[in-house]
């Protein structure tokens, strides 16, 4: 296979991984949207990550013999495409609370990068992250951080973290949609909704989609309030 191995994860899921050569991530998410467009017999569910796919499937419908060869298929024949969205490229300028309260591992992240919370917060607003795929629970995960070294994850990861948080690990961003556990770094929160199941459009960020952060007071969130998020050009705009 060019690029990409695979690995038994349990009795019932395999694990697609790039390998070091480039264009590997890319081709992952390739051959993850081949997938998506016919799912294989037998397999339940796709979780994607940066630079991995779990395929999930029902031993009593197939085996997992089966469904590499479908990977090593299509990943012969699978060319990479960077067109993920019909609303690919749109851009969101989201507001966030950036505090102790709302971001409880922003201090120990900045003096993990050796500076301060002022100049993690101006890194982390000064970035145009690039959405790349939308995770477990339809959070959209995003690349693009430029700080001096990646982002450790933490060592014990919480239990219930609050829907909007902000997270970094990596140099990577990604967005908590709904109250859960996590073992990303939490340095701040929206109060926009970014995924709401009872809209046809759950999922207000898609990928292809670019995101830029701005640093808001708690008063000016309150006056924000709970609502759904929308693109900077959408018909209610994102409260910029």
């Amino acid at each position: 296979m060019t690029g990409l191995t695979t690995m038994p994860f349990g009795d019932a899921a395999i694990m697609i991984a790039g390998g070091a050569e480039a264009g590997a991530r890319e081709r992952v998410r390739a051959v993850g949207r081949a997938l998506e467009r016919r799912m294989p017999h037998g397999v339940t569910e796709l979780v994607a990550g940066l630079d991995s796919l779990l395929i999930r499937f029902d031993p009593l419908r197939t085996r997992a013999e089966s469904i590499e060869d479908v990977i090593r298929l299509l990943d012969e024949t699978t060319g990479v495409d960077n067109t993920v969205s019909s609303t690919a490229g749109r851009t969101f300028t989201i507001p966030v609370v950036f505090d102790a309260g709302a971001g409880p591992d922003l201090e120990p992240v900045a003096s993990e990068l050796e500076q301060s919370v002022d100049d993690l917060v101006a890194a982390v607003t000064g970035t145009m992250f690039n959405v790349v795929l939308l995770a477990a629970g339809m959070a959209p995960m995003m690349e693009g951080g430029r700080f001096d070294r990646p982002v450790r994850r933490g060592t014990q990861p919480r239990t219930n973290v609050p829907a909007g948080s902000i997270m970094l690990a990596g140099q990577n961003a990604i967005i908590q949609p709904f109250p859960g556990p996590t073992g990303w770094r939490v340095i701040g929160r929206t109060p926009h909704v970014v995924v709401d199941i009872a809209r046809e459009d759950a999922a207000a960020i898609l990928p292809g989609d670019r995101i830029r952060y701005r640093a808001v007071s708690r008063d000016e969130a309150e006056r924000i309030g709970a609502a759904f998020l929308s693109p900077d050009d959408g018909p209610m705009g994102s409260d910029r």
